[in-house]
């Protein structure tokens, strides 16, 4: 059994303890036992180590070796070049680990300092940490809960425990023992738990759990055993990296054996196969892959998703399910009245309007007069969320509560409980009161609303446009139930006429013998941005699913108004069955779930595992503490700005700063971009590549001199590779983004025909080099090798053009859609002629200046490239049509 099912004298009984708390000595012995009510953190890595740690990743010691090589041949600016890259990216990876760390000082602030405690029979004030087991604690309004406790006596004590359930009003507590042992958290309301808030009344309960075993100590475990995932784009490169290095190896060797058996000088042959392997390793991607998710993140923020880890960026391309709270991310969190009850018809809140105002003047009259929302001075309603929707719906049909109370003053009420479901307010009437003509000079009226199970039982009639009839009971449960299908929540309201305030004013006697004015439905709305988000998740791919606390038939109405659902039963499963299913069967079941009702925030680490486990990427939604195990775990931990607690902030990879869902597919729609770009990175720079080593390897075969001199690859290399690869990272998302599948998570990062390109046009730019090399030598041209410089170089920058779209043709994109590759186009041009044509460059770069027609025919054959691209995209075109 759990201390929730247990009577006190049991409590007490299996604790050791007693009303009067324990002994000063008794608790010093539990103190040396149980050890400190702190939350206790796991060896943290020292920021050096986290810093060494950035450097263990493959592609990063293949680009190390790389500058060292670079270095040993004397081309520094290289070696510089790659370093600082290197160490960037160490430094960009180094931050966002240390910020993750910052989860479990965030959940360690919410512990109190200090507690009153029964010691000795005396109330005493001690730090917090003393606290033990079997301690009497006293709670009163504004005290931080020290430690999970069973409460055993209190006077209307309520708790804020919004940050460890998501329960966004203050819960009323009882002292009653709870029969079922799997309820959730925040329906064990004979408990409090640490880190909450006590917000009114007063209590005192027995502690039952101290430091790492309450509660929010098994969350701070969770959070530190749950390993974040390695995201798509970091497993892809660490694959692509090895196999990147094992390819270049090979054919430095090759390169290097040809050369020597056909005679070449052994040092220019090493030189050469050192400065192909230098080339063939695109340095320049992390930069390129740092810079595009940085660019992603400031786009992002500008769209309310603020990134708080890089990477994730790149992962929302990949995301396959988004598991969203209901409450106010997929809806407003704004209590609205949907429909009423009102003389006999059943309408809907938008259509009250064009109603006489008789018809529905007692009603609107007793949602305002009782009713404790008020406007405040900024003209915002403030209170429960409940009586904000019946004030609003008052006044939108001219009844301002404001107004009324000076003709109806409220002279009594009684409070609303939770054991009589509903409440009372009585009201003085004008001598002139034309509705009710009831109470006569000086007249009282009052209004009850509650719950409408309750209210029939303690009424006899109802209001009707021809007066007063006898009450259907039959037929207002039928209409509360058929309400409460629809996914509202409903409450009756009723009033009855006294002639003077009743002397007995218990509700015994005040709310019986009522009338029946009219029922009310209300519900948190779905937001209509989020309904066109679903449908759009539905076209890319993506499967939307709803958590929610709520009711299965709120949740069941929602997720259909929002499309998430349609009228799959078996798409609905409940907390409690899902604590019952075992993992095995869950996991068989998991993905033909989309709505999750009542579900504790703790479940929604079994739901990610359960996703995980079936090979689906998960983005999931949160705000309280209890969420931030899930959250870390999940491979996007979607954080709420506005609502979210800052445990759950620190341990997500991204925060919404406007609470919306629709917020999260714009940033996979962000993510899919950018994915795309360095998907068009990876292509542009090892097409190159593949270009520059097919023209060496190839050359010798065909009895021609080595065509390039290792300063013309390292020049191509740090030309080509960096300013146009960069300005790639800037490129618009294609047309259709969002009606594509997700890319599967073990994707190859060569699929889609990647790897079939990089070897075809890197033959074909070796092919027009070659020909431009032999068609030279032939008609006696002494400028070959540059021109063979130039024709590589520029053939690179057609290749960049043609690539910036998968199918559509450059013309119809429009060159100046991505000005920074224009201006990157125009300066490699530049910085390439200057080589050529500037005299003092001659030397260092080993060129000569063309003639004219020598430079026309150069600029002619590096067009070829751009060309055949571009009659790739036409055939892609005609195949994806037909």
């Amino acid at each position: 059994m759990r201390w929730h099912q247990k009577k006190t004298d049991d409590i007490l009984t299996e604790l050791r303890t007693s009303l009067q708390g324990l002994s000063s000595e008794e608790a010093q012995k539990r103190l040396e036992e149980y050890g400190l009510n702190e939350l206790k953190e796991k060896k943290r890595k020292t920021p050096f180590m986290m810093f060494l740690d950035q450097f263990k990743d493959f592609m990063i010691i293949v680009l190390i070796a790389a500058a060292i090589i670079s270095g040993i041949i004397g081309e520094l600016s290289d070696t510089i070049a790659i370093v600082v890259i290197v160490v960037l990216n160490a430094i960009i990876g180094f931050v966002q680990e240390y910020r993750a760390e910052k989860a479990m000082e965030a959940l360690k602030m919410m512990a109190a300092l200090t507690a009153t405690v029964m010691r000795d029979g005396m109330p005493a004030n001690i730090p917090a940490s003393q606290i033990v087991p079997g301690d009497v604690v006293i709670l009163e309004a504004g005290k931080i809960v020290p430690a999970d406790m069973r409460l055993i006596e209190l006077a209307q004590l309520k708790v804020e425990e919004a940050a460890l359930t998501g329960e966004s009003i203050p819960v009323e507590k009882h002292i009653k023992v709870l029969h079922d042992e799997m309820i959730p958290l925040g329906d064990r309301k004979n408990m409090v738990y640490k880190g909450t808030t006590v917000s009114y009344g007063r209590g005192t309960g027995i502690i039952v759990a101290t430091g790492m075993e309450t509660e929010l100590g098994k969350i701070a475990t969770m959070l530190q055993e749950e390993e974040e995932v390695k995201t798509p784009l970091q497993k892809r490169l660490a694959s692509f990296g090895q196999k990147l290095a094992i390819a270049v190896l090979a054919i430095c060797a090759i390169v290097f054996g040809v050369g020597i058996l056909r005679g070449e000088s052994p040092v220019l042959m090493f030189l050469t196969a050192i400065s192909l392997a230098v080339a063939a390793i695109p340095e320049a991607l992390p930069a390129v892959i740092t810079i595009s998710l940085a660019l992603g993140a400031k786009k992002m923020v500008k769209q309310n998703a603020l990134i708080r880890k890089l990477p994730a960026v790149e992962t929302l391309g990949s995301v396959t399910y988004i598991c969203s709270d209901k409450t106010g991310t997929l809806t407003l969190n704004k209590m609205t009245v949907e429909e009423i009850f009102v003389d006999n018809k059943l309408v809907r809140s938008s259509e009250v309007g064009v109603r006489s105002k008789n018809e529905v003047s007692e009603l609107f009259m007793a949602l305002a007069l009782s009713n404790d929302a008020q406007r405040d001075a900024g003209g915002n309603v403030i209170g429960d969320p409940t009586e904000i929707a019946l004030y609003n719906i008052a006044s939108d049909n001219g009844f301002n509560k404001k107004e009324l109370e000076k003709d109806f003053p409220r002279i009594a009420e009684i409070p609303f409980d939770s054991e009589r479901k509903c409440m009372t307010t009585i009201h003085k009437t004008p001598p002139t009161f034309p509705p009710l003509q009831r109470g006569g000079d000086g007249g009282v009226i009052s209004f009850t609303k509650g719950a409408v199970e309750v209210l029939v039982e303690r009424s006899d009639s109802i209001s009707t446009p021809e007066g007063l009839k006898t009450l259907d009971v039959k037929e207002i449960l039928r209409i509360n139930e058929r309400m409460a299908a629809d996914g509202l929540r409903v409450l009756g309201v009723a009033m009855r006429k006294w002639d003077s305030l009743p002397s007995n004013m218990s509700p015994e006697n005040v709310e019986t013998g009522l009338t029946i004015l009219g029922l009310v439905g209300m519900m948190d709305p779905p937001r209509e941005e989020a309904k066109e988000a679903v449908t759009l998740c539905k076209t890319a791919g993506i499967k939307p699913v709803m958590i929610t606390g709520d009711h299965p038939l709120t949740a069941k109405a929602i997720a259909r108004r929002l499309g998430i659902i349609e009228d799959d039963s078996k798409a609905i499963i409940t907390g409690k069955k899902l604590e019952e299913l075992p993992l095995e069967e869950f996991e068989e079941r998991v993905e033909k779930i989309q709505v999750y009702a009542r579900v504790a925030p703790e479940q929604k680490l079994k739901i990610i595992k359960a996703l995980q486990d079936k090979g689906q990427f998960v983005a999931m939604t949160g705000d309280g503490v209890n969420d931030a195990p899930a959250l870390k775990r999940a491979d996007i931990g979607v954080a709420m700005g506005i609502t979210g607690t800052d445990v759950s902030k620190e341990a997500s990879h991204m925060i919404l700063l406007d609470d919306n869902f629709a917020t999260i597919v714009k940033a996979v729609k962000e993510g899919r971009r950018i994915f795309d770009n360095i998907r068009k990175f990876i292509k542009y720079t090892m097409t190159s590549n593949s270009g520059e080593i097919w023209t060496i390897f190839l050359a010798p075969f065909l009895g021609l001199p080595i065509p390039l001199l290792p300063i013309h690859i390292l020049w191509i290399n740090l030309v080509t590779d960096g300013l146009p690869g960069l300005a790639l990272a800037a490129e618009p998302s294609e047309k259709g983004i969002m009606s594509r599948p997700p890319r599967h998570p073990q994707e190859s990062i060569f699929a889609h025909n990647l790897g079939t390109h990089i070897i075809w046009v890197g033959l074909l730019m070796g092919f027009v080099s070659i020909f431009t090399q032999a068609w030279s030598i032939k008609t006696g041209h002494a400028h070959w090798q540059t021109m063979v410089f130039t024709v590589l170089c520029l053939s690179q920058m057609g290749h960049v053009l043609a690539i910036r779209s998968e199918k559509e043709s450059l013309f119809s994109q429009g060159l100046f859609s991505n000005k920074p590759l224009v201006g990157a186009f125009i300066l490699t041009f530049a910085l390439q002629m200057a080589t050529i044509y500037v005299p003092f460059l001659n030397p260092i770069f080993k060129t000569e200046p063309l003639t004219f027609s020598e430079l026309i025919f150069t600029l002619f054959l590096s067009t070829v490239v751009f060309f055949a691209v571009e009659a790739e995209k036409v055939w892609k075109r005609k195949k994806w049509k037909g």
